[in-house]
Formats: C-alpha cells, structure tokens, sequence
C-alpha cells in the first residue's frame, strides 16, 4: 500500500498521471480611455502642436497675470506710499514707450511724404515738441548717473526734486495738478519785470506812433485791462529793430524773457538768445497750425496742460 502511493506521488511530479493547464501569455497592452487620446501608440516622438502651444502661454499668462494682481494688492494695502511710487513709474515707463512709437511713426511719415515739422498738424508738431524735451531730460539725467555709485544720488535727487528731474509721465497725478499751478505762477511773476523793461525802452523808440502805441499798451496791462490783439499787431515793427529786437536785447532781459517762457536761465547769454529764438519760432509755428486746427477742437486736457505750459 505505501509503495503504491510512493509509485503514484513519483508519477505525479514527473507529470505521467497530471495533465498541465494551457499556459497562457498574457502581454501588457496600453489602454487610453476615451477618443480624444487617438492612436493607442505611435512609435515615433512626436513635439506639442501650436494648439497645444498657445494653450500654454495662455495658461502662463493667465497665471502671472493673477499673481501679478495679488501683488499688487498686497503693496496697495501694507506699503501705500511705495505702491504709488511704483505704480506712477511703470505705469510712467510704458507711456514714454508709446511717445517714442509714435515720434517715431510722425518722423518716418515726415520722411516718406518729404514733409517739414512747420507742415505738420498741431498735434503732432506738439507731440514731438515735448518729446524733445522729454527726451533731453533723461539724456541729462543719464549723463550724471555715469559715475560711479552716482545713480544712488540721482534716484535721491529725482525723489526730492520730481519737478526739475523727472518727465511730466513720472509725477503723480497730484503732483502733475500742483506742478502746473506752480509753472503759471512762474510764469505770472515774471510779466512785471518784462513789463518793467517793456516801459524802460520806450523813450528810445524813435517812431512816435510806435512809441504812444507802446505808453498806451503798458498802461493798460498796467490797469489789468488785457490788450486787443490789433493794439498789439500794430507794435509788431518796434520788435523787429532796435532797441526790442532779439540781437539788441540785454542779458537781464533775456532772461526775463526765458522765465516767462519757462526756459532755464541757468546759461550763458548766447545760448539763452539762441534757444530763445528757437523757442520763439516754435510757438509761432505752433500758433500757426493751432489757427488752422481750431481752438475748439482741443480737448480740455490739452487746453490744462497749455495754461501751464509744461516745459
């Protein structure tokens, strides 16, 4: 009996007496729920599309615009003064970008169509007037950043001294209000004195007409009765020679002149002569094209920014 289940068991590993299950292989398939996954397996690498691209910057852009936002957020409620610092510089810098596109569109214009700055229209002879003048300001504000450890000093200087530093696109919208009030009282202060000088000369007037026509005019400015503009068309002659005439004018009167203009007196006499001139001749130009735009066709924004003349 033993040896009869020895015998069986001895059959049973060598596989006599059981008969082996099917083996069957079983490979590892990849299986991609839903249609939008296409192929179930390409073989070949493959980039992302330009869909699938764009989607990304979107997303990216989405994102940083969001953080963007919070950081904004949290300077504007825990650093208030510093908020209004960086909003009015970044937001200054982007403003002065579109000025140089635009400067840069009126001067290739004016080179395609062989167009001179007095054929210009107002707005656009304005507009390049004053990014000239933007301009020279940064030119000179990089100049005396060139030393070394000067740029330290210069961002000093430009937060204790905004008016005189910085272009009209990096003030606060308060400091933009007062700085225009401060420029039309610069301004007002200095007719007297040009007025002063104006009554000063007219005993060396040699036309009589011109000379009476001249004693009327000061005496009604000085009454606060403001001229007709025929009163003073007709004293256009006393203005072309001696002694009114810009060759003629002495130092001090010059500089009179170039306060009431808002110019910097802080030069040698024929500089301040020549840029007065230059000036001049601007204005004349610019009146010119304001006379053929209409004066009712300005915006308050720049009727604002002509009573304060922003230099």
């Amino acid at each position: 009996m033993a040896l009869s289940r020895l015998c069986w068991t001895r059959a049973a590993l060598r596989g006599s007496a059981v008969t082996p299950r099917p083996y069957v292989t079983r490979r590892p398939q990849l299986v991609r729920s839903g249609p939008a996954w296409g192929a179930p397996w390409s073989s070949k690498l493959h980039l992302s599309p330009k869909a699938d691209v764009k989607s990304l910057i979107s997303y990216v852009a989405t994102k940083t615009k969001a953080i963007n936002g919070k950081y904004h957020r949290f300077l504007e409620r825990n650093f208030p003064r510093f908020y209004l610092l960086y909003t009015t510089f970044t937001k200054g810098l982007q403003k002065l970008w579109a000025d140089a596109k635009k400067s840069r569109r009126i001067k290739a214009d004016m080179v395609k169509h062989n167009v001179k700055f007095h054929q210009l229209s107002y707005r656009e002879m304005e507009h390049l007037r004053q990014f000239r003048r933007d301009v020279t300001k940064c030119f000179f504000l990089g100049i005396i950043s060139i030393p070394p450890f000067a740029n330290y000093l210069v961002f000093l200087l430009m937060y204790l001294f905004p008016r005189q530093l910085l272009i009209r696109h990096f003030w606060t919208p308060k400091q933009q209000i007062d700085f225009l009030h401060i420029y039309h009282d610069i301004r007002k202060k200095s007719h007297p004195e040009v007025l002063s000088y104006l009554e000063k000369v007219i005993p060396l007037i040699s036309d009589e007409g011109l000379r009476w026509h001249m004693t009327e005019l000061c005496t009604k400015i000085r009454r606060g009765t403001h001229p007709a503009i025929q009163e003073i068309l007709a004293l256009r002659k006393s203005f072309s020679n001696h002694p009114l005439g810009m060759n003629q004018l002495h130092a001090s009167q010059i500089k009179a002149l170039s306060r009431a203009m808002l110019l910097t007196t802080y030069l040698p006499s024929p500089l301040l002569r020549h840029r007065l001139k230059t000036h001049t001749t601007v204005i004349h130009q610019l009146d010119k094209a304001l006379a053929k735009l209409g004066i009712n066709q300005l915006t308050d924004q720049e009727v604002k920014s002509k009573s304060g003349t922003i230099p």
